[in-house]
């Protein structure tokens, strides 16, 4: 029989989430957490909409099992409001009008800012192949692309 709870380590605090360890990440931060940014899009791990950062790298949390989450650090959205390339990247989106109906952004965002971070410079490549997992049905992909360029100019011109 498999355990009733699991113990999550979410935006810096420890959760116990009333749920076995089959359960997908998504729904315990969902449902049980109140954390709403990650969405759900296609339940398989394939449109983007639920990516959140685990060990700081995007990964799709509507097939990740919280038994694969044991003794790591999950982020959300919401706990990268601080966080100065979220900023630079919000910024940027609203610049480049890259939000179109927004159900897919949140884990776009989640994705670029993990891109910046490893790659603070990307090229045009760079970016089309990281955000080769997220599926825009409103077709605004370019924009996506030029808001992390100019993320990352923001960010450029702003670190100390």
């Amino acid at each position: 029989m498999s355990d009733t709870s699991s113990q999550l380590h979410v935006n810096g605090d420890v959760h116990s989430v009333p749920a076995d360890g089959q359960t997908p990440l998504l729904y315990a931060l969902r449902n049980d957490l109140g954390l709403t940014a990650a969405r759900f899009g296609c339940g398989l791990g394939q449109c983007g909409a639920c990516h959140v950062l685990i060990d700081g790298r995007s990964v799709a949390a509507c097939d990740t099992p919280l038994w694969s989450c044991e003794d790591k650090h999950i982020t959300t959205l919401e706990g990268l409001h601080n966080d100065p390339w979220m900023q630079a990247l919000m910024q940027a989106f609203e610049q480049e009008q890259a939000v179109q109906c927004g159900y897919c952004v949140n884990g776009i965002l989640i994705t670029a800012r993990t891109l910046l971070q490893a790659q603070p410079q990307p090229s045009e490549a760079q970016i089309i192949e990281a955000l080769e997992g997220h599926l825009c049905r409103c077709g605004t992909h370019w924009r996506f692309v030029r808001a992390i360029q100019r993320a990352a100019q923001i960010r450029e011109h702003t670190s100390p």
